[in-house]
């Protein structure tokens, strides 16, 4: 089993990601917040998973082990496969899918090509009980006063997903302020400035 590539970006499409390993560039799927933040020429490395039948190998990718973890516990559900479990992922983040299956919130799920009402069901009793718990809850206001090193992402996807963007484009959006930029506001903690780095995910969207 391959358990992670890391590498160059060579491509990065809508859900297809090329990363370049030196002697071999290697195909990664993946959902579309993490291609979409992913750009030509910068080093990455991507969680995966190998699926293999009879008419391929398919290597899948994503951003952390959880995002992993939680592609291979749905598959676990009958007529839930890796295309669906990719689509889950691509549209309900990990937590978001386990408030969903807490709750039984079945049109969350109905929302996820490929999964319709009865689909929905079986997942929330299939696996209520084994994405593990849901994170506690933290304040993730903009200028809030818990915002601490690395709060500050919580804070912008908060002020992303208020002003109508999806859990996915927001996470992509963050992904895209320059680095430099994101070393400094984690450095500056509680006085970090989340207004400007809110205006900055927001032109990342834009050349999206």
């Amino acid at each position: 089993m391959i358990s992670f590539v890391r590498g160059t970006v060579l491509h990065a499409g809508p859900d297809t990601v090329v990363v370049d390993l030196g002697s071999v560039g290697v195909t990664v799927q993946c959902t579309p917040g993490t291609a979409m933040g992913l750009r030509h020429g910068e080093h990455v490395e991507l969680m995966t998973t190998m699926v293999v039948r009879e008419d391929g190998w398919t290597l899948f990718g994503f951003a952390d082990p959880d995002e992993r973890a939680v592609f291979e516990q749905v598959q676990t559900v009958s007529g839930i496969g890796p295309r669906i479990a990719l689509a889950l992922l691509g549209t309900l983040t990990p937590d978001e899918l386990r408030r969903a299956m807490a709750s039984g919130d079945e049109a969350a799920l109905t929302k996820v090509p490929g999964i319709g009402r009865k689909g929905a069901q079986r997942l929330i009793l299939e696996l209520a009980d084994r994405l593990g718990p849901l994170p506690s809850s933290v304040s993730t206001a903009p200028g809030s006063a818990s915002t601490t090193a690395g709060g500050w992402q919580a804070a912008v996807a908060a002020g992303l997903t208020s002003l109508g963007w999806s859990a996915r484009e927001a996470d992509a959006a963050i992904a895209t302020i320059d680095p430099q930029v994101a070393a400094e506001a984690t450095a500056a903690g509680p006085s970090v400035d989340v207004g400007a780095l809110l205006k900055a995910a927001l032109r990342g969207l834009d050349r999206s």
